[in-house]
């Protein structure tokens, strides 16, 4: 079964002053580090959505399979809506949603959740008491994952509407869910 991976990296990163996806974290790019962390995972295949500054992103992060969301500055639902639609044409039964501003996400984290892949199946990564990203979407879940999604709310409401079907998949021994919302950070 093929498993896709997902990173979301449209935005303008108003708070954190840049787009989060050209802000250096140890030496590599955020969008750089988000998909490696999936493609190290073995994912099948991984898309990265850009918007801000798109063509600096572009530019400065060469090699990744990049889908432009022109709607970028709407919101995160509207990334996750471009992704999908991106992934729609392909054989993927299941996307594994990243956010470009969690460092801590690593390829055991990913490896865990898309561990539970299928077209039926919800998951999150579970940190302690918390629940974060990555995402697990199974395709028969992208339809009413994306018309849910509004403003910067991406897949949230969805899973919270669905919230007997969502496997919690603890990877705080293996990730940290640390999000970068501002420089200082």
């Amino acid at each position: 079964m093929e498993i896709a991976g997902l990173v979301l990296a449209a935005g303008a990163g108003r708070r954190y002053g840049m787009p989060k996806a050209l802000v250096p974290w140890q030496g590599r790019l955020l969008v750089q580090r988000a998909a490696e962390a999936a493609v190290a995972a073995g994912l099948d295949r991984t898309v990265v959505v850009i918007g801000a500054q798109a063509e600096r992103v572009r530019a400065a992060a060469p090699g990744l399979d990049l889908v432009e969301n022109p709607a970028w500055d709407t919101g995160l639902a509207s990334s996750l809506r471009a992704g999908l639609d991106a992934l729609a044409g392909t054989a993927a039964q299941a996307a594994v949603v990243l956010l470009v501003d969690m460092p801590g996400v690593t390829p055991a984290a990913v490896r865990r959740v898309a561990a539970y892949a299928g077209p039926s199946v919800l998951a999150v990564c579970g940190y302690a008491d918390r629940r974060s990203h990555p995402v697990l979407l199974g395709r028969d879940h992208w339809a009413g994952a994306a018309s849910s999604a509004s403003g910067d709310r991406g897949a949230r409401d969805y899973l919270r509407a669905h919230a007997e079907q969502v496997r919690v998949v603890p990877v705080g021994d293996v990730a940290d869910d640390t999000d970068l919302d501002v420089a200082d950070a």
